[in-house]
Parts: C-alpha cells; structure tokens; sequence
C-alpha cells in the first residue's frame, strides 16, 4: 500500500504540470512603450502625459543627452537616456520653456515644481553661466562630466533655436530647464507660466 503522503505529492506535481502551458511570463518586447512618461518610448504622444502637455498648447520633444556640446557637432558624444519634454513657446515673444513630462504631469510634489514656485533670489556668488549656477544653488544640476570645458547637453538637432538644452535636473529626476528656472527667479516668465499649467499646485500660493 503506497503511503498517502506520496500519493499527495504525486497528484500536486501532475496538477502544477498540467498547469504549467497556461502560464506565460510577462515580457517586455523589443520596442514596446515603457510605462515612465518620461522615456521617448513611452507610447509616444499617445500617453496621457503627452496629451495633456498638448492640450495645454505645449509640443512634446524627444531629447537625447550628449557630451562635449562645445566642441565641433561631429566630435558631439551621444549618451543613453533619452527623455520626453514638454516645450512651451510664448506667441507673444518667441521665449521658450522646456519641463519633462512627467514634472509636469504628476499632481504630487516635485523639486523642480517647488524650484520654480518658490522663485529663490539668483545667489550673488554665481559667475560664468548664470542659470548653470542658479540651477546647483537650487541643489540641481545641468552639468556633464562636472565643471569642465566640454560641455554637454539634451539635444533636439531639429530645433535649430535650442538645439543643446541646460535642463536642470533635480535628485528625485524631476526636471526644468535651467534658463526657464533662473528667468523666472526675476519675475520674468518664459514660455508660459507653468504655474498655470503645473498639475502639481503651487503650495506657496496665498489662500
């Protein structure tokens, strides 16, 4: 007489066998959408994030890091990480202001949200690039391989106005262009204001 225990052991293995054809891992195929709203394959302008950043008169543009933007363009070196921006145009001047899509999605706290409402006055210290400065006074950055002649930058070879973007990139990878930051630390809005258009409200505001 066979033990029972064996008996049971034997019918779970035939059950977990006959089950095993039903299971399918879960994988992600080449060229399929990541679910960040930031990555340029993140179903693209058909993701929520890009349609609101349309709606809200923005265009979305797929940038890609490089180094050494201060050389010659064929001595540029692409980097990985490519990443979806929001880009505002003001009609009335032609200023312009990039955010990442998801800063400027997400309805929670940012750094680079926060950064722009709390318009910190540009600190007195700063020399070179003012809005490079003003961005690691803020605790961001927006510099490639530390401080250092090469240079580097997110770039649009389209957009013959800002082709190598300074975005200022912040620790939780929340993002605003550095120039955009620094502008309005004066009072001075480029693009469009994005208190407007921020889904994260700004908390700085009077009730």
């Amino acid at each position: 007489m066979k033990s029972p225990v064996l008996t049971v052991i034997v019918l779970v293995a035939l059950a977990v066998l006959a089950l095993l054809p039903l299971i399918h891992p879960v994988e992600a195929r080449a060229g399929e959408p990541s679910s960040a709203p930031d990555s340029a394959q993140a179903a693209g302008e058909q993701s929520p994030a890009a349609a609101y950043c349309v709606s809200k008169g923005g265009e979305v543009v797929d940038r890609q890091p490089y180094y050494n933007t201060n050389d010659a363009e064929q001595n540029w070196l692409e980097l990985s990480g490519n990443r979806l921006f929001c880009k505002f145009t003001s009609k009335k001047d032609g200023s312009r202001i990039h955010v990442l899509l998801s800063t400027l999605y997400t309805e929670t706290p940012s750094l680079a949200a926060l950064a722009y409402y709390a318009k910190v006055p540009l600190g007195g210290s700063c020399t070179g690039n003012p809005a490079s400065c003003y961005c690691s006074q803020l605790g961001g950055t927006d510099l490639f391989g530390g401080i250092n002649l090469n240079g580097g930058g997110w770039v649009q070879k389209s957009d013959l106005i800002d082709t190598v973007l300074e975005a200022c990139i912040f620790p939780d990878m929340s993002t605003i262009d550095s120039w955009g930051l620094a502008y309005h630390s004066a009072g001075i809005i480029r693009g469009k204001d994005l208190s407007k258009v921020l889904r994260f409200k700004n908390p700085y505001a009077a009730k």
